[in-house]
């Protein structure tokens, strides 16, 4: 299966995991968010996506990647669709829609300004829904994350270990067969026990109280749904391990200066510092070539 191909089925998959989580955990879980804020943040995310796609098929005299029928617009929300339920799902703002509303225009925003030319065509390079709510959580100070029991409130017992133990199971399925990206999942892990043990052996850190967050389900969705987006990550391996540990070593930078959302911050941090690399590489690509033509 080609790699565009793979990319369209892991869309599918993950479009529809993150609807089944997040009907079963307003109706059964306990989830803390409001309804209207699903349905906001879904409108915002389509309605920007939409309008961003006709703005820049327009500008570029092409045609809308949502025409030519069902399939088509489908496939092309399925990006919006899951970048609305996980900012519902991961903000929380009371009742206050406005934030969630801006999460999600961000997160759809920043694809069609943040990208460039790369040898795979132009790409954009931040993950939309870590870069909604990262950017949420800085120009709304007062608005947080869900709380993490919100996932496992209502049931305990062999389904509380159940659910955690499907969650990762299924992850690791898509992550294997669609995203390819097992080995960046991996190097974040690793990175993740090890600046746990760096920070005891240097600051006296308790180590179980550093490796806690990894017994929320929120770090789980983040490990296997968010860091390991096909689209904004790299492809070869080598290139995956070090994105993955850079991941790792950001969040231990960030939470010894006692910055909070570590996870969402040192991802952005992350695929900031990727993005100027490649602006870089674009723009040597291009000098290299002016100067040929010249030659020739």
């Amino acid at each position: 299966m080609k790699q565009q191909d793979l990319r369209l089925a892991a869309l599918r998959r993950f479009a529809l995991a993150i609807s089944i989580l997040t009907i079963l955990g307003h109706g059964f879980l306990g989830f803390e968010p409001s309804y209207a804020s699903v349905f906001v943040s879904l409108g915002v995310s389509y309605t920007v996506e939409l309008s961003l796609e006709t703005i820049s098929a327009w500008s570029t005299q092409r045609i809308p990647r949502y025409t030519g029928g069902v399939l088509p617009m489908v496939n092309f929300l399925l990006s919006p669709h899951i970048s609305g339920l996980a900012v519902a799902m991961l903000l929380y703002a009371n009742e206050n829609l406005m934030p969630i509303a801006f999460a999600a225009a961000v997160a759809n925003g920043s694809k069609y300004i943040f990208n460039v030319k790369t040898e795979r065509g132009t790409r954009h390079f931040f993950n939309p829904s870590n870069t909604g709510i990262s950017m949420t959580l800085l120009a709304f100070p007062w608005v947080g994350i869900a709380p993490p029991y919100q996932f496992t409130e209502n049931i305990s017992g062999y389904g509380d270990w159940g659910f955690v133990i499907f969650i990762c199971i299924l992850g690791t399925f898509l992550n294997a067969r669609f995203t390819k990206r097992i080995p960046l999942i991996a190097a974040w892990l690793i990175g993740f026990f090890l600046q746990a043990w760096l920070r005891n052996c240097y600051f006296g850190t308790s180590v179980v109280a550093a490796l806690n967050p990894m017994t929320g389900l929120a770090f789980l969705l983040f490990t296997f749904y968010m860091i390991s987006d096909p689209g904004t990550t790299p492809f070869k391996t080598r290139e995956q391990i070090i994105f993955g540990a850079s991941v790792a070593l950001f969040y231990a930078v960030l939470v010894m200066f006692h910055v909070v959302f570590g996870l969402f911050f040192s991802l952005f941090i992350v695929c900031s510092i990727r993005g100027a690399y490649l602006y870089y590489q674009a723009w040597s690509d291009d000098a290299a070539m002016t100067l040929k033509e010249g030659a020739g």
